[in-house]
């Protein structure tokens, strides 16, 4: 985030506060890994400008992501930090009354709880912090477990980071807040060994695109296989027009295959003007001009058409109005492409099925997702594969150029340290 942006925004919230007149406490709603020009820990600068307006003894309590690059500095400046414990993200809501009720006690026991922290001494790939899927699944059932047997234990959070952010304090952490010292210390040790005993278990496998493409077509039987192009997930930055895993599934003659959902606005609109049925030759992708990237030239049929506007229906985005500007389904071969003119990761049939396309009659979903796909695609899926299709958003920490991670951390379980 530029330095203007967040000294504008942090100005605001801080100028709302103090125009709101005596108050009991601030929750504030934070993702917990932000990084701004100047500062490597955005929410901890955010918190150290709110303790200067309201005062270190103001209870506040902050509601994170679960890709928290959670702090000393967040930490020792909140009164308590509460995160989200489902990826894909559909606890949004349940976190917010989990926050709710401990900051409440707060108000009415008077005394904020004790906290005990743990850093984890390694990085989990983004595709492997999935919640629906070990070791993350068991760890997390264990956190809600802990805090059911244990009054005593106020807040569990167990935060795998985000570690695309090439800061110090990068990396999964475990939070523990308590009635006392030793309650607090003993659950913060035992989520932390069980995260540390699991390590080797967050590696999985990534498939070149041809390698999961191929793969794909041997595995399945009767339900569709999901290749996730996770490197060019515009959910994490990504221009969703790279083109690597469509030119992979035509060139491995790939049937009954779909390819979504691809931002290219030029290509909807000719798709527009020719109409359904028609036959064009298309150059079609890569309109962000990233070094290396190539637009995907073929002769395509117009199978479908929409203005994109259509209604979520998964756990995620029920009920959302999604407003992907003018769509196109292009078939060339037995491959179908999903080109629209607006950028949104796949996480939701309905953005398939609103074009007519026949999800239980595909074998090959090729889409630009990471985890967040799972929540609506897990149950049709007869498999799922991890494809590093070309992008931005490296799957493989070891493809990053780190330069600010604190040395000695590990950059993939089991895997080398950072030398710094």
């Amino acid at each position: 985030m530029t330095d203007r942006a967040f000294d504008t925004i942090s100005g605001n919230i801080l100028d709302d506060i103090a125009a709101a007149g005596p108050l009991d406490a601030v929750y504030l709603c934070l993702h917990g890994a932000m990084v701004t020009e100047s500062h490597e820990d955005g929410e901890g600068e955010l918190l150290r400008r709110l303790r200067a307006k309201v005062g270190p003894d103001m209870p506040v309590v902050v509601s994170l992501d679960l890709h928290s690059n959670t702090t000393q500095q967040m930490v020792d400046l909140s009164t308590a930090l509460v995160a989200y414990r489902t990826y894909p993200h559909v606890d949004m809501a349940e976190t917010g009354r989990r926050a709710a009720a401990l900051l409440d006690r707060i108000l009415r026991d008077g005394t904020p709880p004790v906290m005990a922290f743990r850093k984890l001494p390694f990085l989990i790939p983004l595709v492997w912090q999935c919640t629906s899927i070990e070791p993350a699944n068991s760890i997390y059932q264990r956190l809600r477990a802990m805090e059911r047997v244990s009054p005593a234990i106020r807040s569990l959070s167990f935060t795998p980071g985000f570690p695309p952010a090439d800061i110090a304090e990068c990396g999964p952490t475990v939070i523990a807040y308590g009635d006392s010292i030793q309650t607090a210390e003993e659950a913060a040790e035992e989520l932390a060994r069980m995260v540390g005993n699991a390590e080797g278990a967050f590696a999985g496998t990534l498939y070149a695109p041809d390698d999961g493409v191929r793969e794909a077509m041997r595995r399945y039987r009767d339900k569709p296989v999901v290749l996730a192009d996770t490197q060019d997930n515009p959910g994490a930055g990504g221009p969703s027009d790279t083109v690597g895993l469509l030119e992979a599934l035509v060139r491995n003659k790939a049937q009954d295959a779909v390819f979504a959902m691809l931002y290219d606005p030029d290509s909807a609109a000719a798709a527009h003007e020719a109409g359904v049925g028609a036959e064009l030759v298309l150059a079609v992708g890569a309109g962000s001009r990233m070094p290396g990237h190539k637009p995907f030239k073929a002769r395509f049929t117009v199978e479908a058409l929409s203005d994109g506007r259509f209604i979520g229906t998964g756990p995620m985005k029920r009920g959302t109005q999604y407003q992907m500007g003018p769509t196109a389904v292009l078939r060339t071969g037995g491959v179908a492409a999903v080109v629209t003119s607006g950028k949104a990761q796949v996480n939701d049939q309905a953005m398939l099925r609103h074009i007519g396309i026949d999800l239980e009659k595909q074998r090959i979903l090729a889409i630009k997702s990471s985890v967040h796909f799972r929540a609506d695609f897990t149950d049709l899926a007869g498999d799922i594969l991890i494809v590093t299709a070309p992008g931005p958003n490296m799957a493989d920490h070891l493809a990053l150029a780190y330069k600010r991670l604190r040395p000695g951390i590990r950059l993939t379980p089991l895997g080398p340290e950072h030398k710094g």
